[in-house]
């Protein structure tokens, strides 16, 4: 294999598989390289070195509006609304015969809640203990359930209304919805940073790998692989 082979080959998956290639970077290895790299430093008892300084910096700035918007947030996040809304969502879809989109949203959300529950019994990270919540929790705290399933419907309900007129209405509100539910579990002091950043990109993972299989992006995966198996038999190695 000769560098100009390799350099050859790098130009034409580059040119022809640019959207691809930078959506499974961007989408789906990249998130999955930080989340197991977290998961890792977890399992080695280390966590982030900024955990104990982010809780404590926000747990300075408490006030009692702070207070309610963190427990009422936590309220939704949890197991009665949230799940309430997702079969409201998955019935809905079924009732308007969209199968498909039916079947992305319940592996996408469902898949993600299972990712979630198999790394709090795997890695059995206790919680912070910092100072008493007024919102405790007793299960494990890796990663966090709220902020992973937020992220989970935000993404999966953004991409269903992205061939939408109000896709970008979506897509703020989801963001907005899980950039806040992951602060309300630091400011409660019920998650370290480094749970809500994993619940944040593993959902990002899960989900998207899920829509990459939905998607025309699987096509694009055969070309990937025609494309490299009919270099790599032209070209000298």
């Amino acid at each position: 294999m000769t560098l100009s082979s390799l350099l050859g080959y790098a130009r034409l998956i580059w040119h022809k598989h640019r959207n691809l290639l930078l959506t499974l970077l961007l989408g789906f290895i990249g998130p999955w390289f930080v989340f197991i790299k977290v998961g890792q430093e977890v399992w080695e008892d280390k966590g982030f070195p900024g955990d104990q300084l982010i809780l404590q910096l926000l747990h300075h700035f408490d006030g009692p509006r702070q207070d309610a918007l963190a427990v009422w947030m936590a309220r939704a996040g949890g197991t009665r609304i949230t799940p309430l809304l997702e079969a409201a969502v998955l019935i809905s879809l079924v009732l308007a015969r969209q199968r498909r989109a039916a079947l992305f949203f319940l592996l996408a959300v469902g898949g993600a809640g299972a990712l979630n529950l198999f790394a709090k019994l795997l890695l059995a990270r206790a919680r912070p203990n910092f100072w008493v919540s007024i919102a405790p929790e007793t299960s494990y705290s890796f990663p966090s359930g709220h902020a992973m399933g937020a992220t989970a419907l935000a993404l999966t309900l953004g991409i269903l209304l992205w061939p939408t007129r109000g896709r970008w209405v979506a897509v703020v509100l989801g963001m907005a919805w899980a950039l806040l539910m992951g602060w309300s579990r630091m400011y409660l002091g019920v998650h370290f940073p480094s749970d809500v950043l994993a619940g944040w990109v593993g959902s990002i993972g899960w989900v998207w790998g899920v829509h990459l299989l939905f998607s025309r992006f699987a096509l694009a995966m055969r070309g990937f692989w025609g494309d490299t198996r009919s270099y790599w038999l032209t070209h000298p190695r």
